[in-house]
């Protein structure tokens, strides 16, 4: 071996979280030196570290979170652009480095994630473009000896009473001697004409011409491509490695050990895909080499009839009922399939480290890099490329760490990527879980009790997010059932939380995935038990919850809810209120002979609040409904002998272009805050499905993927 790192692997994964958790804070970058650095091109007006606007009048907004697809380089541009008035030709959009000035408010850390964009940065962000407004309309007042107040702005220029006009351009020297105001009023919504609209977005042309980066696209001089033979189980360690037959494949520099495990660096992807396939590696399984599924269903639907934590206790769900419904749900293990597979580019120096990666997470990245290689946080430069998906898997650090240590151990940049099968099989997953309820009804059929206990392992233990459960709870374990919007008298929630050993991982809409799967099947259920209409039902259950009945009435009047429909196909309806935003999915599927469904259309009403660009919430919605689907009609991670059996998008397979339904979106007009929408519109898309399945069939989907009907 040429170089080797040692620890364990499991070690790795708990300093890797450990990391993860405690660094988001401590290591960040002075933020005045950005903004110096972010001023470029002489006489720039840097007001503060979110935009720069040039002496020929460009406009560049600076975005410290991650652009994944999802459109946020777009709506944080936007937001700012509103208030500074901007001619919205002359903005454009950059990424920002690591930086404390960048902490996404509502995370507290440098991340993208938890559909917190819009949400954390609706003020701060026109705040932003608030006060550069402010003194670019002091400058160009001061210029001409009036008053600022008499003044106005539009399209870029500052306006005087008597119709005179100056660019903002021309004003930058000027405006950038003034101080910057610390609390600038804020437009009264009603005179937004760039909020609220469908503009293109910015970087579409990029993604289309193929000059887009992305961090697969990495390339520096003297760069090593890395590829890695990975423990095959969770858990399992190094015995042995005969490299001579990789070494001697053309173009291999080194092989390096590191915890996670041997990776071949080599002159590009080819040799050292070709060098990893030649190592000779023998490895402990260790505990886990005998894991199953059959093995972790069997656990996870055995600790459901053990009492569990209490998430949420109201009345007295022992109360006597006239009927019983009782019912068990369960969810796989899932991975999350992005189309770039996890990647990192690393240089690492004696006085400096750099970073060129596709992360969600730059900011605790950085410190990660800081630890791993002694340098003070200062010295590591993050560049955030653009990612190609995320979905939460860009929040975790292996791969940063991976080749942060290979690029230690060359003395070289190291490009580390993982092939397909190995983003399958990284371990980093969604929970499986499963459901147990009861629900008593009255003798009319009134909903009287609800009980629910779930049983999941912990992200927040194995993210290393805390070190105990608060109350024993994990909440992304909970969350969509802990939360129950139905006004049931008599109501209990219970997490036994159950730790089969796979690493376990925030995946898109977290525990809002699975739970709302359960808890929407099971409320369906309930309401056939009482004899009432699926979404009469439910209305009767929200009058508390005004915001998601609109999105429900709205879905169900767009669907025309309660009209014939052709012969075989069938409707089915659910709700999710998560991330601030309130989602109802109306469903029309037809079950063929062989109990396959057949997604025909969706219609699906949002109320996500104050809108920037309802384009880009129609298309997040309809992603998220395709992402929902693939897991719910195909997608599982099985284990047999401690390894996963899935590999490639032939046996983990997305939605085919020929299974997508006819999506409709429908935004509810609202003034209330915005909510999230990246992922609100994936929960409610499964069980709208399944419950439609139950409308064609009379049978229940209580286990995903989904089966044949009763299976």
């Amino acid at each position: 071996m040429s170089t080797e790192v040692v620890t364990t692997r499991r070690d790795f994964l708990k300093g890797s979280a450990a990391a993860t958790g405690a660094l988001v804070i401590g290591f960040t970058l002075p933020v005045a030196s950005r903004y110096a650095e972010a001023a470029t091109g002489a006489g720039s007006f840097a007001p503060n570290a979110f935009l720069r606007i040039t002496p020929g009048g460009q406009i560049t907004v600076i975005c410290g979170l991650s652009e994944m697809g999802q459109g946020v380089h777009m709506g944080i541009a936007m937001l700012v652009a509103e208030e500074l008035d901007a001619d919205w030709k002359t903005v454009g959009v950059e990424q920002a480095p690591a930086d404390k000035a960048y902490v996404n408010p509502m995370l507290g850390m440098q991340g993208t994630g938890g559909s917190t964009s819009i949400r954390g940065h609706w003020e701060p962000m026109r705040k932003a473009g608030a006060a550069a407004r402010q003194m670019l309309l002091q400058a160009a007042a001061s210029t001409w000896g009036i008053e600022a107040a008499s003044c106005r702005t539009a399209d870029g220029r500052v306006i005087a009473p008597d119709g005179r006009s100056i660019g903002y351009g021309e004003l930058v020297t000027a405006a950038a001697g003034l101080p910057v105001p610390a609390d600038p009023p804020l437009k009264d919504p009603k005179d937004f004409r760039i909020l609220g609209t469908g503009l293109t977005r910015l970087d579409t042309p990029a993604k289309v011409d193929g000059s887009a980066g992305f961090g697969i696209d990495v390339k520096l001089p003297g760069l090593l491509t890395a590829v890695m033979s990975h423990a095959p189980v969770p858990g399992a360690r190094v015995l042995s490695v005969d490299d001579a037959a990789a070494k001697a494949v053309p173009g291999v520099r080194k092989v390096v050990q590191i915890p996670q495990g041997v990776a071949v660096l080599a002159d590009g992807y080819w040799p050292a895909l070709q060098g990893r396939d030649a190592l000779v590696v023998k490895w402990d399984d260790g505990e886990l080499g005998s894991l199953s599924s059959e093995a972790v269903s069997k656990s996870l639907a055995e600790a459901t009839t053990r009492p569990g934590a209490v998430a949420r206790n109201e009345g007295d769900v022992g109360v006597s009922t006239a009927k019983t419904v009782e019912a068990v749900y369960e969810a796989p293990y899932l991975a999350h399939a992005c189309m770039e597979p996890m990647n990192c580019t690393a240089w690492v120096r004696p006085d400096a480290a750099e970073l060129w990666s596709p992360t969600q997470a730059p900011g605790p990245h950085q410190g990660i890099v800081a630890q791993l290689t002694g340098l003070p946080a200062e010295k590591v430069k993050v560049h955030t490329t653009y990612l190609g998906g995320g979905f939460g898997r860009r929040f975790a650090p292996d791969f940063t760490m991976a080749a942060t240590l290979l690029s230690k151990a060359a003395g070289a940049p190291v490009k580390l990527v993982y092939t397909r099968e190995d983003d399958t099989r990284a371990w980093y997953y969604r929970p499986a879980a499963v459901a147990r309820f009861s629900a008593g009804l009255a003798a009319d059929g009134t909903p009287v009790s609800f009980t629910a206990r779930i049983a999941a392992p912990s992200i927040m233990l194995g993210a290393g997010f805390v070190k105990e459960l608060p109350k024993g709870i994990d909440e992304p374990a909970v969350e969509g059932i802990s939360d129950c919007p139905y006004a049931f008298p008599n109501l209990r929630v219970e997490y036994v939380q159950t730790e089969p050993g796979v690493q376990v991982w925030f995946w898109r809409s977290v525990g809002h995935s699975q739970n709302v799967y359960f808890i929407e099947s099971f409320v369906d259920e309930v309401a056939a038990a009482a004899g009432r209409d699926p979404v009469e039902f439910r209305r009767s259950l929200l009058a508390k919850q005004p915001r998601l009945r609109g999105a429900l009435d709205l879905a169900a009047q767009k669907a025309d809810w309660g009209s014939p429909l052709p012969a075989g196909v069938h409707r089915g309806v659910a709700v999710t209120s998560s991330f601030g935003s309130y989602v109802a999915q109306v469903a029309e599927v037809s079950v063929g002979a062989d109990g396959r469904p057949r997604v025909q259309r969706i219609v699906a009403a949002v109320d996500c609040g104050r809108t920037v660009n309802p384009e880009i919430i129609k298309r997040q919605i309809e992603g998220a409904i395709v992402y929902g689907l693939s897991a719910a009609l195909h997608e599982q991670i099985t284990f047999r002998n401690g390894r996963v059996e899935q590999s490639n998008f032939d046996d983990y397979p997305m939605l085919r272009m020929d299974e997508m339904p006819r999506v409709e979106v429908y935004i509810v007009p609202s003034t209330e805050a915005p909510g999230g929408i990246g992922e609100p519109g994936l929960p409610a898309a499964t069980p709208a499905v399944v419950n439609a399945m139950f409308a064609a069939t009379g049978k229940r989907i209580r286990k995903l993927p989904i089966q044949k009907p009763g299976t």
